[in-house]
C-alpha cells in the first residue's frame, strides 16, 4: 500500500464511530475541483508510511478508536488492498472504504467476502457528464461508465451498509444534473450533498459552491424524486 497520510482520530469520517483515517495516494480520476490533489499528483510528497507504523499504531490506540476509514486517492487501486484490510479487521476494528467506483471487481470481492463495514462511493456527476468531470481515467484505456453502473448495483444489493455522496460545484452542476443523479441512486440509503470548499490543495482553481439556502433548495428537490426514500443530507456547508 501507498500510504501518504494519517489522520489519528476523527469523529467526522465514519458515521457513528471514532476512527482514524488513512489516505492511500494515487487515483484513476483528475476530477479538477478535487481538494486532495496533492494525493492524487504527488503522492509521495509528503513522505509514505509503512503498513507497520500503521499497525502499530493502531494496535495502540485499540482502546480510544473503534473504526479506521481509507480513503485517497484511490483506495482500490492497491493490489493489496484486501490483504491490508485483513490485518486491520485481525486487531478488531471496523473498515470503512471511501472509493469512487472504478474498480467494481474489487468492490465484489470487498463486499462478497465482508471484508468491509462501511463503503461511501462517490458519484461525480449525472451519466452524461462524467467522463467531462472526472477529468481523465487511466490513459491506457477510455472512460468506462459500466464500471461505476456495476459499482452502484453492487451496493444496492449487498448488505453492507454504504452511502452516495456528491460534491456540488457550481461550474460542473445543474439542478437538473443532481436530479438525474437521483433517478439513478435511488433506493440508496443515504445521499449526501457536499459543498465545494475552495483550498489550495484543489487541482484547478476557480471553481465555486452552491449557498447554504440553494444546497438545502436541491436537496429538497432530490426528497421528492419517486423512489429516493433513503436519508438526503447535506455535507460541509458553512
Amino acid at each position: 500500500m501507498l500510504i501518504a497520510g494519517l489522520n489519528k482520530t476523527t469523529l467526522l469520517d465514519y458515521p457513528g464511530r471514532v476512527a482514524a483515517t488513512i489516505f492511500v495516494g494515487g487515483c484513476n480520476f483528475r476530477c479538477p475541483f478535487c481538494h486532495n490533489g496533492g494525493l492524487v499528483l504527488d503522492p509521495l510528497y509528503q513522505g509514505v508510511y509503512s503498513e507497520e507504523e500503521i499497525l502499530s499504531f493502531l494496535k495502540k490506540r485499540k482502546s480510544i478508536l473503534r473504526g479506521v476509514c481509507i480513503t485517497g486517492g484511490e483506495p482500490t487501486l492497491h493490489a493489496d488492498l484486501p490483504e491490508f484490510i485483513e490485518k486491520i479487521r485481525a486487531l478488531g476494528y471496523q473498515v470503512k472504504l471511501d472509493t469512487n467506483g472504478y474498480a467494481p471487481h474489487v468492490l465484489e470481492q470487498l463486499l462478497g467476502k465482508q471484508m468491509v463495514d462501511y463503503v461511501a462511493m462517490d458519484i461525480k456527476n449525472c451519466r452524461e457528464k462524467y467522463a467531462m468531470t472526472v477529468g481523465t481515467c487511466d490513459e491506457d484505456s477510455k472512460f468506462c461508465l459500466d464500471r461505476l453502473e456495476q459499482s452502484v448495483e453492487l451496493l444496492k444489493q449487498s448488505d453492507i451498509d454504504y452511502e452516495f455522496r456528491t460534491t456540488v460545484v457550481k461550474e460542473l452542476h445543474t439542478g437538473e444534473d443532481l436530479l438525474k443523479i437521483a433517478e439513478w441512486i435511488k433506493g440508496c440509503p443515504r445521499y449526501f450533498l457536499q459543498q465545494y470548499q475552495d483550498n489550495e490543495n484543489v487541482i484547478r482553481q476557480g471553481f465555486h459552491g452552491y449557498s447554504k439556502d440553494e444546497m438545502e433548495r436541491i436537496a429538497e428537490s432530490i426528497r421528492k424524486v419517486p423512489g429516493m426514500n433513503g436519508e438526503v443530507a447535506l455535507r460541509g456547508v458553512d
